[in-house]
């Protein structure tokens, strides 16, 4: 009898204690959102991963993650696993780990910075579906992917003019990183817009295959120049950088000559005070802001493709170089050609096939 009392007595403690145990489970899990995991309360958090230009590449890394830090400013937020952060990809070998670990370090929003991301993002975000991503210069048809686009050629189509109307040699050049969408748009844009302010100008097009080889862009620009361009314009990442030296060398050695170099994605008047006349400026900084702030203020576009154009406010030609001797006349043909584009009378050509079609008047 008093081994069934205590029997008994045991069960009942161990009831109360299982009770008691669900009880304090759920007012632990009171404060977690089920959706990302994690405490409602918690601070916002966002973070990318880089192309395999780095992180200072001066071009696209670069303006993704200064746009990146201005957010985190805007926000008292501070670089780390608590605020905002960065994790650099040597090869694309590194992209899917790189956003996976970003992801389980339970980051609120994660930025995959390029098309070449896009395999990738596709694949960790369907591992995490739970976690929110991002993707620049691509597409990606997940609901918890937002796409960001831009009408490149329409900075492109800018650049072009001014260089069309700054060359003195008729002869133009075009490097490009690697040869994709993004950058044929990039090329049709600025070969629509040498045209369009130069009909007697050619534009030499030739492609590195690669974001981060230097060392080739400025071979590439070398036979360029040799060959009698004096503007080229990059849409190759960091391997651009290479222009810029090839540039700076050869006004080192001969202050007279006419040598201009056109940069891409963001302002690159720092690459060259005498030599660069302008840049194809696209703002991917701004990009990555506005996607955070959707995302912090729980209007995350998942699904859904965000294109940023000059209506947009998303590109533009970053100022003429003080040092071109018709600055005024260059500002002013860009001031109506954006205009022109603005209000929809022109279209900017963002293929090859668009360009061939393509008609100034």
């Amino acid at each position: 009898m008093k081994k069934r009392k205590i029997g008994m007595a045991l069960s009942l403690v161990l009831a109360a204690g299982t009770l008691l145990g669900a009880c304090g489970k759920s007012d632990d899990n009171a404060g977690k959102d089920d959706a990302k995991g994690g405490d409602k309360d918690k601070a916002f958090t966002v973070a990318m991963v880089t192309d395999v230009g780095g992180v200072d590449d001066k071009s696209f890394n670069q303006s993704a993650w200064e746009g990146l830090q201005a957010f985190g400013k805007d926000n008292s937020m501070e670089k780390g696993k608590n605020g905002y952060d960065y994790l650099q990809s040597k090869s694309d070998a590194d992209y899917s780990t790189n956003l996976n670990t970003l992801a389980r370090q339970d980051f609120d929003l994660v930025f995959g910075i390029g098309f070449m991301m896009q395999g990738a993002v596709e694949e960790i975000a369907k591992q995490q579906k739970d976690s929110h991503f991002a993707i620049v210069d691509s597409q990606v048809d997940q609901p918890n992917v937002a796409s960001i686009l831009f009408k490149e050629q329409e900075a492109s189509f800018l650049v072009g003019i001014a260089a069309g109307m700054a060359t003195q040699s008729d002869k133009i050049g075009f490097i490009g990183g690697m040869e994709s969408e993004v950058i044929e748009r990039f090329e049709a844009g600025f070969v629509a817009g040498v045209k369009a302010a130069n009909p007697d100008a050619t534009v030499d097009i030739q492609y590195a295959g690669a974001f981060d080889k230097a060392e080739l862009g400025q071979t590439i620009a070398s036979k360029m120049y040799s060959s009698g361009a004096d503007v080229i314009f990059h849409a190759a990442g960091a391997t651009g950088n290479g222009l810029f030296k090839e540039a700076v060398d050869r006004k080192a050695k001969n202050p007279d000559a006419t040598i201009w170099a056109i940069g891409v994605d963001r302002d690159q008047a720092d690459m060259g005070a005498d030599v660069v006349l302008t840049s194809a400026v696209k703002r991917v900084d701004v990009a990555v802001q506005d996607t955070a702030t959707k995302a912090k203020e729980g209007n995350f576009p998942g699904g859904k493709v965000t294109l940023y154009g000059l209506a947009e406010d998303g590109v533009a030609a970053a100022p003429i170089n003080a040092k071109v001797s018709n600055k005024a006349e260059i500002d002013a043909a860009i001031k109506t050609w954006v205009d022109k584009i603005k209000s929809g009378d022109v279209k900017v050509p963002g293929t090859r096939a668009e360009l061939k079609s393509f008609s100034a008047q």
